[in-house]
């Protein structure tokens, strides 16, 4: 069997560089073997300057560097592809997009934030159940080293993930960087979260989730000082820390997942963490606006 043909659509974040380049260069480090980026859909967002901003030298960079076709559409980049990875960095352009590709029933990994609604998560996986589309998402921080490996074979009575949330003006709240310290969160956790409580200041904003089973897990994001990606966690047997580890990469981790995902079907996560992780984000937005509980 050849390389799985890959098709990129979103040319906005740094994510199609670096993963291009583990996938495409053979002597790279941390190459992930298996398939190829061959086309991609540029995009972009006209609604987030991080994004209008940044398409045309990415698309100068896979286009030169690596020699990937660029199309006009996302269902172009189906028709050429057996798997494809959609990175548009505007989670709000997500379900539009898998609108356009989903018929095809090729697997695809959509990167983080899934989408910046719970409304919009579940629809895109009605529309992948429609179709007998796989579908994977995830931010590379949950398969981090010391991360994925914090509580191994340990009961995790309680955990404080920790990490940088700045917030755009022109994007919804924590779901621009406080999505990696959720995944996190819920990766050490799991599902089961019932009410959010926000507390803010200029420089952090700390999300207490409750839990059904009465544990509580929080978020800590913070915007002073230089704060890492890293997990505390309480467990049966002890309290636990770690930090994202650089090396191996995250992406190089992550990839390794999603290529095994392409050829398999079978996501890592479960559908009902994907979606309780947009729907704790979207309640951490409205309890900060408003300064009150919110249930999930």
């Amino acid at each position: 069997m050849g390389d799985i043909r890959i098709g990129m659509i979103g040319l906005d974040t740094s994510h199609v560089v670096a993963f291009t380049k583990v996938l495409n260069v053979e002597n790279d480090p941390e190459h992930v073997p298996g398939g190829k980026v061959l086309v991609a859909f540029p995009g972009g967002s006209k609604d987030l300057a991080v994004s209008y901003t940044r398409v045309d030298g990415y698309v100068a960079k896979l286009r030169d560097d690596f020699g990937v076709e660029m199309v006009d559409s996302p269902a172009a980049v189906a028709e050429r592809s057996d798997a494809i990875l959609l990175e548009s960095v505007d989670g709000r352009q997500h379900l539009s997009q898998f609108e356009e590709i989903a018929r095809f029933g090729k697997p695809v990994f959509i990167d983080k934030p899934f989408t910046t609604s719970s409304a919009e998560a579940k629809r895109i996986f009605e529309i992948a159940g429609q179709y007998g589309t796989p579908v994977f998402s995830s931010s590379s921080l949950r398969f981090a080293a010391g991360i994925s490996d914090l509580a191994k074979d340990e009961k995790v009575l309680g955990c404080v993930a920790h990490g940088p949330n700045a917030i755009l003006p022109d994007f919804p709240g924590m779901f621009w960087y406080g999505i990696h310290s959720a995944e996190i969160l819920f990766s050490l956790m799991g599902t089961g979260c019932k009410e959010v409580r926000v507390s803010t200041t200029e420089g952090a904003d700390v999300v207490t989730g409750t839990w059904q089973d009465d544990r509580i897990g929080v978020l800590y994001g913070g915007r002073l000082g230089k704060i890492t990606f890293s997990a505390t966690v309480f467990t049966d047997k002890g309290t636990r820390f770690a930090e994202a580890a650089k090396s191996p990469s995250g992406y190089y981790l992550m990839l390794k997942a999603i290529m095994e995902f392409f050829k398999t079907g079978r996501s890592p996560i479960p559908q009902e963490e994907t979606l309780e992780i947009i729907r704790f984000l979207e309640a951490a937005n409205e309890a900060k606006a408003t300064g009150n509980p919110v249930a999930l």
